[in-house]
């Protein structure tokens, strides 16, 4: 089964994406890691990726598409695939059309603005072991610091408020459109998030395997 997730940023896209994975027995196919992998790998679209991220530029649709496709094109994918990341616009999706690459499943996860935000911004990570933590949801013994290794926890600038809004409104802008895009392909299915991680994924492994 080949399988898009959508969401927004911190709408735990990664989780239920590995959730899956083990499930289904197929691989998630994360944009980042895919696109590391083929920078360390030195492969054609890897050096050309690498050109732009040199020069400080964003990677072309085009080059992305390439290494989508290429690592499509494994063995691991012969079964089924989780994209995870991808695609993140209109274009994207009617180049992966165009790869003659046949979606089964689009699913989205739904979750307000306002959750993502408390979500996102009340995460703390340690500095020196990279540990999680959350000011409302994972505690620490002691405030502000690591339980695993007495580091100092701080908040990412990736999980500011103001960043995570700059992003959701980015996603809204140029992501949400492919949910009217893939149910007019009557592939859409609509999950909203839960409370708690496990009832989120319940109900997807529901729709996955209706």
């Amino acid at each position: 089964m080949n399988i898009i997730l959508l969401g927004a940023p911190g709408a735990g896209k990664g989780t239920q994406a590995e959730v899956i994975s083990d499930r289904l027995g197929i691989p998630t196919i994360s944009t980042g890691n895919i696109i590391r992998e083929a920078l360390k790998t030195g492969t054609e679209m890897g050096l050309k990726a690498k050109s732009y991220m040199e020069a400080g530029q964003l990677v072309p649709d085009e080059v992305v598409i390439g290494i989508i496709k290429e690592r499509l094109a494994k063995d691991d994918c012969q079964n089924g695939f989780i994209l995870d990341g991808f695609p993140r616009t209109i274009p994207q999706a009617e180049a992966l059309d165009k790869m003659g690459i046949a979606i089964d499943k689009v699913i989205d996860i739904e979750v307000t603005d306002e959750a993502i935000v408390k979500r996102m911004s009340g995460r703390r990570v340690c500095e020196k072991c990279g540990a999680s933590y959350h000011m409302e949801y994972k505690l620490p013994q002691k405030d502000g610091v690591c339980d695993k290794c007495a580091g100092t926890l701080v908040q990412r600038k990736d999980d500011h408020p103001d960043t995570v809004k700059a992003r959701l409104e980015v996603y809204h802008k140029e992501t949400e459109p492919l949910k009217d895009y893939y149910e007019k392909q009557n592939k859409l299915s609509v999950v909203e998030g839960q409370d708690t991680v496990e009832h989120t994924t319940a109900l997807i492994l529901e729709t996955v395997e209706a």
